[in-house]
This record gives structure tokens, sequence and C-alpha cells, in this order.
């Protein structure tokens, strides 16, 4: 039922679109357009609108290999701000994602719970006070450079 709907529709605005416009003026001087001729009047035909903009231009028609390397001169463009947009967006997410580590160290760093590292022989070693107050103006000055 829809289909028939449908194609109905689709038959009804063919047929309109195909349709004729008529101008004319009445007895009164009031300018009729309608798509129906003037009953006992000489006719005068004239083209839809849609049509003049399409016979008044001039320009000369670009010729096919024209229009293939503008459409893919086109189609690079749109690619490339694809590729860029994506980059773009990669880019955020990661210096997202780096903020996001720097303040967990920066929190780790503040709460005043042992850290423990490992130097270059493999053992472990605790950070002192003094050492941990110069990790935290590191991670602040890192922080902020990076994320605010």
């Amino acid at each position: 039922m829809k289909r028939f709907v449908l194609y109905v529709a689709i038959l009804l605005t063919s047929t309109a679109a195909s349709a004729q416009i008529y101008q004319w003026k009445d007895e009164n001087g009031k300018t009729i357009i309608s798509d129906k001729p003037p009953v006992g009047h000489s006719r005068i035909q004239r083209k839809a609108d849609a049509e003049a903009p399409a016979a008044a231009t001039t320009a000369p028609q670009k010729s096919l290999a024209d229009r293939e390397l503008e459409f893919r001169k086109r189609q690079k463009d749109s690619q490339e701000k694809e590729e860029k947009a994506k980059k773009d967006e990669n880019l955020a997410a990661q210096k997202q994602e780096n903020c996001a580590n720097l303040s967990r160290q920066l929190r780790s760093l503040e709460s005043g719970e042992r850290i423990a590292l490992r130097n270059d022989q493999g053992e472990r070693y605790f950070l002192e006070d003094a050492q941990r107050e110069q990790e935290i103006a590191k991670a602040r000055e890192n922080y902020q450079s990076m994320c605010q």
C-alpha cells in the first residue's frame, strides 16, 4: 500500500513539474499567472523560472577533462581535510591522556605516601622529602605548561 501511494505521489509531482505557465492581464489590469491558458485571449507562453537561468548564462561549458580535474581536486581536498581532522582528534585525545597521567602523578606525589623508584642498577629506593618536593615542583610545572 505504501508503495502504491509513493508511485502515485511521484506520478503527480512529475506531471506538475512539466506543466506550462501562462501569464496575462485581465480586464482590471491585474496580472494573472496560471498553468491554464486564458479563455478567449491570445496565448503567450513563458518558460518556467527554473529554466530561465540556465538559458541566460552564456558561460562556455567546461570540457570533460576540466570537470574531471576539478572533481579530483575536490576529492583530494576533502580527503586532506578528513585526514587533518583525524590527526587533530588524535592529538587532542593524546593530550587529554597525558594531562590525566600528569594529574595522577601529581596527586600521588602530594598524597604523602611513600614512593619507591628504581635506580640504574635496578635497586629500589624511596624518595626523601627534599626529592619529593623537587618532583612535586617539576610535576606542577609540567602540568601547568601542558594542560592549562
